[in-house]
């Protein structure tokens, strides 16, 4: 058996339709008899696959695999990068999972992963016959040229033909496509074949007289216009159209919450598929509305999305649905959304920061569902963790209880206390409760509080995360305490 031959299939920009592009021609190359590969170097989607063997790779190479007819192997998507925030993301190199890394940490070692790109494709290249590879994104980012894996670096290393494809749906494919063969280096114009136009709607005719001047300009054939499609296959980012669906289309109305960090949405799709059935995606309390069932969907950043939650006010308003008898289910990270006690190790170490400069006597934290004293908490307390008496209970209102008995008078805070702050008196024996990140205390901690208190606002955002509450509420009562 001879080495693969490679063809690349670049975009002009995400959502370009690389992905399907890539799977036909694995289906019609490998309907023709050859032995077919698909291959991406490095994906990054929160949308994953897990393979046979435990595994995890891109979904979109496992579909292409399909279309190839075969098994989904992880050497067909050897980088895999699962976002965790704006600046950082989860780093799965050959289907294992090698820690989070920040977005500069990454870029400076990008080059270090060229090798285990390349053992991938050579052994994928010698068992197949063609190997269909596809970028990611665009390969005109020309601040992201250097050490470039995934576009015109990664053709320049196999000796790759590429065909670049423009979404014209949006409009603007011309400037797409000329634009972005204006910015290749002399180089990767030498790898360039063809030109696509894709997602075409209406008559190619009135499309043709521009295709001759963009010939021209780009020096390379436009090999194909492909007509706009609608399939219902896997999406792997948050520019799924499926994403933007407001309303509902069917007896049994379903809401998704569009968490800014969602995960693994496709696991919602077979609910859209039932009769009678329609699941929408909600990002604001209007879209809200009343639906039979709301789903919160799993989250790769729990944390930043449960006070997203709290923020927007659908957080509350999810309560209140449940309240009303409204099925809510959570999945994965939105499992953890609905968690009483979910608390942040930034969070807690800042709380005995300011618990130790304001001089209180100590703070009580339950065991379960609560993060401990780890070393990440130590580091934010600066220190303080050192000094601060910290005492974890097995059961806070029964904790609450105990000092109400001793005559410490309890301090709940909410945003729909029954008193400010500055009117409550915290100069006397006082516990401040503080609520966890997200949905704030439960309902049996806030009514084994005295008095429950609330922080004046005046901004456009009606919380605070937790530190800043207690600290703001720490500081009020060491002034009462100062005179």
């Amino acid at each position: 058996m001879g080495r693969a031959k490679p063809i690349m299939i670049q975009g002009t920009m995400s959502n370009a339709g690389k992905s399907l592009l890539a799977a036909g021609l694995c289906r019609v190359l490998s309907q023709d008899g050859l032995r077919v590969a698909p291959f991406k170097s490095q994906n990054m989607a929160l949308n994953s696959g897990v393979t046979a063997d435990g595994l995890e790779m891109g979904r979109a190479q496992i579909m292409q695999a399909e279309a190839c007819g075969i098994v989904p192997d992880v050497r067909m998507n050897p980088i895999l990068l699962k976002p965790e925030s704006d600046h950082r993301s989860q780093l799965i190199v050959a289907g294992k999972a090698q820690g989070a890394f920040a977005a500069r940490d990454y870029f400076a070692r990008k080059k270090a992963l060229m090798p285990q790109i390349l053992e991938s494709f050579d052994s994928l290249a010698e068992e197949n016959d063609v190997i269909v590879i596809e970028g990611a994104g665009s390969p005109a980012e020309i601040n992201l040229a250097e050490n470039d894996i995934v576009n015109m670096g990664l053709a320049r290393a196999v000796s790759s033909p590429v065909l670049l494809a423009g979404d014209i749906d949006p409009g603007g494919v011309f400037a797409q496509l000329y634009g972005t063969v204006a910015l290749f280096a002399p180089e990767d114009r030498a790898l360039l074949r063809g030109l696509v136009v894709n997602k075409f709607r209406g008559d190619v005719e009135i499309l043709r007289p521009g295709l001759a001047p963009l010939e021209k300009m780009c020096g390379v054939p436009v090999v194909g216009v492909v007509p706009y499609l609608t399939l219902d296959l896997d999406d792997e980012d948050s520019l799924a159209p499926r994403l933007s669906a407001r309303e509902a289309r069917g007896v049994i109305d379903v809401a998704v919450v569009r968490l800014p960090h969602l995960s693994n949405f496709t696991d919602f799709d077979p609910l859209s598929r039932v009769p009678g059935m329609g699941v929408r995606y909600v990002s604001s309390t209007t879209d809200l509305g009343r639906p039979d069932l709301v789903v919160l969907p799993g989250s790769k950043a729990t944390l930043d999305d449960a006070r997203w939650l709290a923020a927007s006010g659908i957080g509350a308003c999810v309560r209140a649905l449940s309240g009303a008898g409204t099925p809510v289910l959570g999945i994965c990270g939105g499992y953890q959304l609905l968690g009483d006690e979910l608390s942040d190790p930034h969070n807690l170490g800042a709380i005995l920061r300011s618990a130790e400069c304001a001089g209180a006597h100590g703070v009580i934290i339950p065991k379960r569902r609560s993060v401990g004293l780890t070393a990440t908490v130590a580091k934010a307390s600066a220190g303080a963790v050192e000094y601060m008496k910290v005492a974890r209970v097995t059961n806070i209102s029964a904790a609450i209880a105990e000092l109400k008995q001793k005559g410490v008078w309890v301090f709940g805070t909410a945003a729909e206390g029954s008193i400010p702050m500055y009117q409550a008196d915290l100069s006397g024996p006082a516990a401040i409760v503080i609520g966890s990140e997200g949905d704030g205390m439960s309902q049996l901690v806030r009514k084994n509080c005295d008095v429950m208190v609330n922080i004046p606002m005046k901004g456009r955002i009606s919380s605070l995360n937790a530190s800043a509450a207690a600290s703001i509420l720490l500081y009020e009562a060491l002034r009462q305490r100062l005179g």
